[in-house]
């Protein structure tokens, strides 16, 4: 019998007014999985991602995580479930009121289940997960780089040590270095902590160097899924023109 999927979508459509989004989709994602969602402008990828953390609900069809509905569950299990995933917003969703100790405590002190010494010792735990020193819990988030609110926003997200991560847009805005670097610290604390992944990029170099999956979203529907050789393979318009051009093999080469 297989495990139980962290996250199970069956058969979801996805309207608002007159615009479908999505239609008849399905799509399942195993622990330890590294899933990358990619389509083109308006095919619904970080609408899909809302839908699985229960920022958004379907028109029709189902979606489970950690073996529970996402949008009927009872108030505790949707509590309990929001305490099992973390999100990574494509700007950072930082608040800018607080400083950067404040941003990474704030899921902590949320729970009211920690005494302020604990959070301190957590919140020094996850800057320096995330190669960030202590005296960076003094910053503002305006005082911070592009790279740094990443990694802020990072470890915020992995405050409650959640076994799935959401990504949208991870490396956005990122030069290509910083987000190669930002890349590679991803990779390195799923295999240390062993979280599930799904995530939206339009980088190649990111779904390559991150992604164990890929799911193409088109037409309203996954047209492709399975390993990034197996989805480049797969004859369709949007494959040939996302995965087709020389920038994008020259992306390819260098995770390969």
């Amino acid at each position: 019998m297989s495990a139980q999927p962290v996250i199970d979508i069956q058969g979801v459509w996805t309207r608002f007014g007159d615009n479908l989004v999505h239609r008849d989709i399905d799509l399942v994602v195993h622990r330890g999985d590294m899933l990358g969602l990619v389509g083109g402008s308006g095919s619904g990828k970080t609408t899909l991602l809302r839908e699985v953390v229960g920022l958004l609900e379907p028109s029709q069809g189902h979606v489970r995580l950690f073996g529970e509905p996402v949008n009927s569950a009872v108030p505790m299990v949707r509590r309990d479930l929001r305490q099992r995933f973390g999100m990574l917003f494509q700007q950072g969703a930082l608040f800018s009121a607080l400083p950067v100790f404040d941003n990474i405590a704030f899921p902590l002190r949320e729970l009211k289940r920690f005494d302020e010494d604990l959070i301190r010792e957590l919140v020094w735990m996850k800057l320096a997960m995330v190669e960030l020193e202590p005296a960076h819990g003094l910053l503002m988030p305006a005082e911070l780089s592009g790279g740094m609110v990443k990694r802020v926003a990072l470890a915020r997200a992995l405050a409650l040590e959640p076994e799935l991560l959401v990504l949208d847009e991870p490396t956005a805005g990122l030069d290509p270095d910083r987000s190669d670097n930002f890349v590679k610290l991803i990779r390195t604390l799923q295999r240390e902590l062993g979280f599930t992944v799904i995530m939206v990029t339009h980088d190649l170099d990111t779904l390559a160097g991150l992604a164990n999956r890929v799911a193409a979203l088109a037409e309203q529907q996954v047209v492709a899924l399975g390993t990034l050789s197996e989805v480049m393979a797969v004859d369709h318009p949007f494959i040939k023109s996302f995965f087709g051009g020389v920038r994008a093999q020259a992306a390819l080469e260098r995770a390969g």
